[in-house]
């Protein structure tokens, strides 16, 4: 299912949902801990985990960009800057498992943004697939047809 957007004042709120039949120990940890992480986002490591910590994001040349915690409930609540904005997710527990929220804050729509909204998507994709035990073939694929979809979703908005 496509994130829903929503612009409040000057800025807009995407808001993806996945109910997983995990427990949220499982998917806390597909978030925080740094083995589990670089197989949905090879390019995030948490280098400190509390507010205020690092994660960081490797740039791929050898440098790397540090985003700082801002908000961190165990098992509950992680939020990070990104760049000028800001990610958060929360999970929440439920009978059959957890519904994990990611919410990105945006400050500015650019052309950027649909290619962001679809890597997370396909990031959430990833995620519920591994804790099932099954893989994605080509991430790429699943990506170009989400970014198409981000397009449309962001064309009114920018």
């Amino acid at each position: 299912m496509l994130a829903s957007i929503q612009k409040v004042e000057d800025h807009y709120f995407a808001r993806f949902e996945r109910q997983l039949q995990h427990s949220v120990e499982e998917v806390w940890a597909m978030l925080t801990d740094n083995e589990k992480l670089s197989k949905w986002f090879s390019e995030l490591r948490v280098k400190d985990l509390r507010k205020g910590g690092i994660i960081l994001f490797d740039m791929q040349d050898g440098t790397f960009e540090e985003m700082e915690i801002t908000e961190l409930e165990m098992y509950s609540v992680l939020e990070f800057t990104w760049a000028e904005d800001k990610v958060r997710f929360e999970l929440y527990k439920e009978n059959d498992g957890c519904l994990l929220i990611l919410n990105e804050t945006i400050n500015k729509m650019t052309n950027h943004t649909p290619k962001d909204l679809a890597g997370w998507h396909v990031c959430l994709d990833v995620i519920s697939a591994l804790l099932d035990g099954r893989t994605i073939e080509s991430r790429k694929e699943e990506w170009e047809k989400w970014y198409e979809k981000y397009i449309q979703l962001t064309e009114r908005y920018m």
